[in-house]
């Protein structure tokens, strides 16, 4: 799987950005996801998230992680599929301040919660969901099975 890292805080180290890729090839593996598939993870502040859950989500606060999942189709869309074509996952947006605040918060490594808010995204972007307990069940207890085989599970 190909993954695309953009970094717009300036503060994510190299160890942080090969732990999310190591894991999130983990989780594909886990998903079964094709080796050839894309995504893309953006690195953002508090306010930047803030102004992207205001503008696509309609909630005027800052969140932790949103996901875009590019093979959801809106109304009048058109599914392009080549044999050619990678499969394109979507975008994961992470708030870096949301991910230490959190870290302290829950008492667990900055690590820990990066891999979590990592996994939770790619998850979105393979189309589960928590809107009812029954999908949320589902996801969280898929979030912990990838965690704990890669050994980020809580302590």
């Amino acid at each position: 799987m190909n993954i695309d890292f953009l970094d717009e805080t300036n503060e994510v180290q190299k160890e942080h950005i090969d732990l999310v890729e190591k894991l999130l090839h983990h989780a594909a593996k886990v998903e079964n996801i094709e080796e050839d598939s894309e995504v893309s993870i953006t690195f953002v502040t508090n306010e930047a998230i803030h102004e992207i859950n205001r503008t696509y989500r309609d909630k005027d606060q800052p969140t932790d992680v949103i996901s875009f999942a590019l093979e959801e189709l809106s109304d009048g869309e058109v599914e392009i599929l080549g044999e050619d074509m990678p499969r394109v996952l979507g975008d994961i947006i992470i708030s870096i301040d949301r991910t230490k605040e959190q870290a302290e918060e829950y008492g667990h490594t900055f690590e820990r919660e990066l891999g979590f808010l990592a996994v939770h995204g790619f998850l979105h972007l393979l189309g589960y969901d928590h809107m009812s307990a029954e999908d949320e069940k589902e996801m969280f207890s898929k979030q912990d099975e990838i965690l704990s085989s890669y050994g980020l599970g809580r302590e």
